[in-house]
């Protein structure tokens, strides 16, 4: 299709958090892709646990990384130049340009200066990004209107003016309390900045829109801005969530006549997605759990990954749970663990730099035969691998700060590109591996599931089934949102 003319950016901001701004982003970036456009998405910073790897093995937001599946483009740090990664209450990991710069207590990061350093790294990613693609489809983080944070932002209205984008302002009405959370943020917003904002997207409608046109008028009488759609709550369309935060409203226990899979519910749990795919298989009934009762009643139990291995694992001695995996794989329960889980699976855990933890080592729960010494040095990088003796080619991608040593005579779970092995295979009911995204190749999840049940599933491509959500999400959009006031907003 022949590439159309060049688009101003659009950019996509929120009243809070977790008001549907990524997966609206995803949207657009597969709308101007099938409206002939080179799309690609841009977030100056986004504050999550889970990333991933692109293809020059940097670091960037899981999201971007989906925005950019959506715009049919490969991942690149530009789309993300700056990432946190929370490792407790206080401190995160700061990852600029797809590196770890090292970690900065929340105080030293938000509040000293205003960050103009920083914010010239953004306007350059975004710069190289805006000379490659277009349109730029922007992503803001949490809410617009925090005023104590406003002077250092480089996220929000500060890069929207930057970049000069067309701004629309994104609420949940399932939440409730939208005209107030409307009307106060655009009250809030300095004169320049609210001249950014072209429009108001509701989210997550429940019914029939038609009987909130009462409403839609009053939005707009209130904050002099049109309301360019109503977009429904949905549950057939399949987008990985941005955050982690709604996993405690999920499934939490286990249900008769399917395979049981209980994924441990971490404090500092990283990358939940490497369970969507296992959450789509009709054998299974996946939940997430942090009680005793949940992982005893599972088949299964998988220790994710996380971005504090040491003090999850000490906080899974301190609430019982750690007894509780022991004891199911005593049971002859399968247990496997991902990255950190696969960490604390094994005999010791060692961390000479105090890379998590002032505690020097901590044992592990003593299941696999390995031992980790934690690493400054972080390994991220996408890979193709054969799992066990299958010959089926399966893609993941690795994000660790370890290195894990297999005792003994034990084979790996995979070999990466034909020849390096990962992981730890004891057992078809119990190993470790390093690689997020094993769980998404069928022939990984056959073997896993293959002890519990005889019924066989269809081999699904899973890059096809995401290509069909992103296709599906833009036709919801189009068919709710007024398409064409956008474009006639980023028109140059």
């Amino acid at each position: 299709m022949k590439i159309q003319s060049k688009l101003r950016p659009v950019m996509f901001v929120g009243t809070s958090s977790d008001v549907g701004k990524s997966v609206i982003t995803a949207g657009f970036c597969r709308i101007f892709k099938q409206d002939g456009y080179h799309p690609a998405p841009f977030k100056a910073q986004n504050m999550s646990l889970n990333s991933y790897a692109t293809p020059q093995g940097l670091e960037i937001g899981r999201a971007q990384a989906v925005q950019a599946e959506a715009a049919g483009i490969p991942c690149h740090t530009d789309m993300n130049p700056v990432l946190l990664k929370p490792t407790n209450d206080q401190t995160a990991q700061v990852i600029l340009n797809g590196k770890s710069i090292g970690n900065q207590s929340a105080k030293e990061y938000f509040l000293s200066g205003d960050r103009t350093a920083l914010f010239v790294e953004v306007r350059q990613a975004y710069e190289r990004l805006a000379s490659r693609y277009s349109p730029i489809v922007m992503e803001g983080a949490g809410s617009i209107s925090e005023l104590n944070l406003k002077k250092r932002d480089i996220t929000n209205m500060r890069m929207a003016i930057a970049a000069g984008a067309a701004t629309y302002l994104i609420t949940d009405i399932d939440r409730g309390g939208i005209f107030a959370s409307l009307y106060g943020t655009m009250a809030l917003l300095e004169p320049e900045e609210k001249a950014c904002i072209k429009g108001i997207i509701i989210n997550k409608f429940r019914g029939d829109a038609a009987l909130f046109q009462d409403g839609k008028e009053m939005i707009e009488e209130l904050c002099g801005v049109p309301v360019i759609g109503i977009v429904p709550y949905f549950k057939d369309i399949f987008i990985e969530e941005e955050d982690a935060v709604s996993l405690r409203q999920k499934r939490n226990q286990a249900v008769a006549g399917q395979v049981n899979i209980a994924v441990v519910l971490l404090s500092r749990m990283s990358n939940f997605t490497d369970f969507d795919r296992l959450d789509k298989d009709s054998r299974v009934n996946l939940y997430y759990t942090h009680t005793v009762k949940g992982i005893a009643d599972a088949d299964i139990v998988i220790l994710p990954g996380s971005k504090n291995t040491i003090e999850d694992l000490q906080e899974l001695r301190n609430n019982g749970l750690a007894d509780a995996i022991i004891l199911a794989h005593q049971q002859g329960k399968t247990v496997i663990g991902i990255c950190g889980g696969y960490q604390m699976m094994g005999r010791m855990i060692k961390d000479p730099g105090q890379v998590e933890s002032d505690a020097g080592e901590v044992a592990g729960l003593n299941i696999l035969p390995v031992e980790t010494v934690l690493l400054s040095e972080k390994m991220t990088r996408q890979c193709v691998f054969t799992y066990r003796d299958f010959t089926e080619e399966c893609i993941g991608y690795e994000i660790h700060m370890g290195e894990t040593k297999v005792c003994g005579e034990n084979k790996a779970v995979a070999f990466l590109d034909g020849q390096h092995p990962d992981g730890c295979f004891l057992s078809e009911k119990c190993w470790g591996s390093y690689l997020h995204g094993i769980l998404d190749n069928q022939v990984v999840i056959n073997d896993l599931v293959a002890p519990y049940t005889d019924i066989q599933v269809e081999s699904v491509d899973y890059l096809q089934f995401r290509s069909e959500q992103y296709d599906k999400l833009a036709a919801l959009l189009r068919e709710n949102l007024d398409i064409e006031q956008v474009y006639q907003q980023i028109k140059e």
